[in-house]
């Protein structure tokens, strides 16, 4: 066959077509024995994967139903603990949802553009968060967009807490990407993995809202690691806790041009 193949190579691919046509059935039938075995093997094994499957969310299944009834247990003895605190309920919080279209990451601000403004109800003093914790407040407001002051920028100053500990600090941003803890008691310790939150002082946040972790406490002040990575927030909740009605409005500066315009014009810009 092989001095054939190199005296009539045109024959002999005839030749070796035609074998492998005449041998494809007997070839598909000796293949199926050992497809059909790989292919019991396969559901042998996807069979022994679902039962281990099986048994571990038998096992979650126990353990949510276990935290289900401490919850349910903990929200019956906080309704009754209310009760009797007389404590006022919280006002319902409404947000709005907005895209960044712009950021300012320079060496002197550190804040995000969004394309929401009193359009859709936007107020000043209102918090910025995404899912994984708080990233600012609102501080200029247009029509349509708003900027956000981030908590890193150098004006950032934000209330918070140290959860373990309950003690109370501010969060002061100096325009890097870590934030430090300032005005902290010297007598209790912060550690490295403290979690941060809000402290409702101030009344610009409610408290509890997450912040972030303590990142270093060796050199200088203690340094907090936002849970939202701020480099990269592509959408943010403007969240309206309620908490802005009791901030001061701020003083409107009066035009240049309003002695000029007649009289009760200033005072008309000073109301609005």
């Amino acid at each position: 066959m092989i001095i054939l193949a190199k005296i009539d190579q045109v024959m002999f691919e005839a030749v070796r077509i035609s074998a492998a046509d005449d041998a494809a059935p007997i070839l598909d039938m000796l293949s199926r024995p050992p497809a059909a075995i790989e292919y019991i093997f396969d559901r042998g094994q996807g069979m022994i994967h679902v039962y281990q499957d099986n048994l571990r969310l038998v096992e979650e299944n126990k353990r949510l139903l276990r935290w289900q009834q401490t919850a349910l247990a903990l929200a019956s003895e906080n309704t009754q603990l209310r009760d009797l605190l007389k404590l006022t309920p919280e006002a319902a919080v409404s947000n709005v949802t907005a895209r960044v279209i712009a950021s300012s990451g320079g060496a002197f601000l550190r804040s995000l553009l969004v394309d929401a403004g009193n359009n859709v109800g936007v107020v000043r003093d209102q918090a910025a968060v995404t899912g994984e914790g708080l990233v600012g407040r609102v501080y200029e407001i247009g029509a349509r967009t708003a900027r956000i002051l981030l908590i890193t920028d150098l004006n950032s100053r934000v209330p918070v807490i140290v959860e373990r500990s309950r003690q109370r600090a501010i969060l002061a941003g100096d325009n890097s990407r870590l934030p430090s803890l300032s005005y902290l008691d010297p007598a209790t310790a912060v550690r490295s993995g403290d979690r941060i939150v809000t402290s409702g002082e101030g009344g610009v946040f409610p408290p509890g809202l997450p912040v972030g972790i303590v990142d270093t406490v060796d050199r200088g002040p203690p340094r907090v690691e936002p849970y939202a990575e701020l480099s990269q927030v592509e959408y943010v909740r403007i969240v309206d806790y309620g908490l802005t009605d009791a901030l001061p409005t701020p003083v409107a500066t009066a035009s240049p041009f309003s002695r000029h315009a007649g009289p009760g014009t200033a005072d008309t810009a000073n109301r609005r």
